[in-house]
């Protein structure tokens, strides 16, 4: 069931050319704007995903913080889950600050502070520490997502904005492919830079100040098209205030966790009470300013239900496709990295594609929500191929690069054509908030696919009940696209 939105109003640049006022806060090429966003998104994905084959080089040389466990992958796995549960909590606060101080300044500081705590990351000496700056990343890192999509919608005309989303997106799998295929190479750099037992750490370095001299570019990018001057003060403190408490909750979780001697599991759980105290606390803030009318409608819960299964999809695959492809071939840490890229590179084809597919339709009047259903019915189909692939033991490196390359296509177009959904279901003004609750709620994916998998491995001994419950998850929000009513813009199909 789609809904035709009217006609779109006079967007600000329009506005203040008709009567005489002022610029609006950016100016420019719309393109260019894609571009920079891009590199955004490389290397904020970058800094993320290298700390899963950072963890199998542990693993397999039994040495940094995890080499030594007895359950190594459940412990990398909450590693991960750490940071997502971080990278979770700042999602909507992020919104909220974007749409108060601007989402300039908000995608700055975010570029420059997980630069500066990917380098402090790599400096960890122990894994309190090395948790701890993985959970500020995650924190500063998670403001990013809903003001990058708001600056695509609000500067694209409407007929290329999916396109547009999906360009702009597409860095997230050239970051992950450069972090799957490169980290490996990066360590063996560090080995001969003469690290020693920590050859780890230098991908993290070069990450790190890659992210740090991308920040530097987007901030110079926006002084130099923008009426006003960008303020990074105001909301950086904001952020500190907010990010503070929510990484010492996160750290006394882990340590608690450690000094009781939860499983893994049990950790999980506690990341999960965290979220849900999150979840909670903004559907009351909602509630109590008067927003949920518009920001907690039945259709926009489907859409933010529905996108947890893409979360924890896309970093089940992210995470530990090198661990995986690496047991089930018995190939090396480097080859397994060059083969489990095929799943994040497909992006750079799928975002997009999908992208434009949905702007095309959207100008013929018609909707998206068909082309969201099919991606998801075919990366659940895929995904059930992998694990039967798993299953019937030495699969070759070609067959599970081609099933990942194949499925990453059709998982990576549904990506923009959900987000583009999402932005015309609310007016301008609640963008920014709209995307950092659906982002906060979709993050519960991303916090317990890690260590739900790591766990699952552990205990079976096989990766394939982690991926057949990562596709069992995609099936379940197949039906739940399917009740939404989609809203489709007047202006896109002239």
């Amino acid at each position: 069931m789609s809904e035709v939105i009217g006609a779109r109003q006079p967007d600000a640049e329009e506005t203040g050319r008709a009567a005489g006022g002022p610029r609006p806060a950016f100016t420019g090429s719309y393109q260019k704007l894609w571009l920079l966003l891009l590199f955004g998104w490389l290397v904020s994905y970058a800094d993320r995903t290298v700390t899963g084959p950072v963890v199998a080089w542990m693993i397999h040389d039994k040495g940094g913080f995890i080499g030594s466990s007895a359950h190594p992958a459940a412990l990398g796995g909450l590693i991960g889950s750490m940071f997502f549960t971080g990278y979770m909590l700042t999602q909507y606060a992020g919104g909220r600050l974007g749409d108060r101080y601007g989402h300039r300044e908000m995608l700055v500081l975010s570029l420059l502070w997980a630069g500066v705590l990917t380098l402090v990351s790599g400096l960890a000496t122990g894994l309190v520490v090395f948790v701890v700056a993985r959970v500020l990343t995650g924190l500063g890192e998670g403001v990013f997502y809903s003001n990058d999509r708001v600056l695509v919608i609000e500067h694209t005309p409407p007929r290329r904005r999916t396109i547009g989303l999906g360009v702009a997106v597409s860095g997230l799998s050239i970051g992950l492919t450069i972090a799957t295929i490169a980290t490996p190479y990066m360590i063996d750099w560090g080995k001969s830079a003469g690290f020693g037992a920590r050859a780890w750490s230098m991908p993290l370095y070069l990450f790190g100040a890659f992210s740090l001299l991308v920040g530097v570019a987007t901030w110079l990018f926006f002084r130099a098209r923008g009426d006003r001057p960008l303020r990074l003060g105001p909301p950086l403190l904001r952020l500190i205030g907010y990010s503070v408490p929510c990484a010492a909750a996160i750290t006394a979780l882990y340590l608690i966790s450690d000094k009781a001697g939860w499983t893994a599991w049990e950790t999980a759980i506690g990341s999960g009470v965290l979220a849900a105290v999150m979840i909670a606390f903004v559907v009351r803030d909602l509630t109590r300013t008067g927003r949920a009318k518009t920001l907690l409608t039945r259709d926009l819960w489907l859409l933010y239900i529905a996108f947890i299964a893409v979360m924890w999809n896309l970093w089940f695959f992210s995470y530990w496709s090198v661990e995986i492809v690496s047991e089930a071939a018995h190939s090396s840490l480097t080859s397994a990295a060059l083969t489990a890229a095929f799943n994040a590179g497909a992006g750079i084809i799928g975002f997009p594609v999908g992208g434009w597919i949905a702007d095309r339709r959207v100008r013929a009047g018609k909707g998206r929500k068909p082309l969201a259903i099919t991606c998801a019915v075919v990366h659940t189909v895929l995904a059930v191929t992998f694990g039967i692939s798993l299953q019937a033991g030495h699969p070759s490196l070609l067959l599970l690069g081609l099933i990942l390359f194949t499925s990453g296509l059709f998982f990576n177009a549904l990506q923009p054509i959900v987000h583009s959904i999402l932005g015309d279901q609310v007016p301008d003004a609640d963008r920014g908030a709209v995307f950092g609750v659906f982002n906060l709620i979709a993050e519960i994916g991303a916090v317990a696919s890690p260590v739900v998998s790591g766990v699952l491995r552990d205990s079976t001994g096989s990766w394939a009940p982690g991926v057949y419950t990562a596709a069992g998850i995609m099936a379940v929000s197949v039906p739940l696209y399917a009740l939404v009513r989609e809203r489709i813009p007047g202006v896109a199909r002239t």
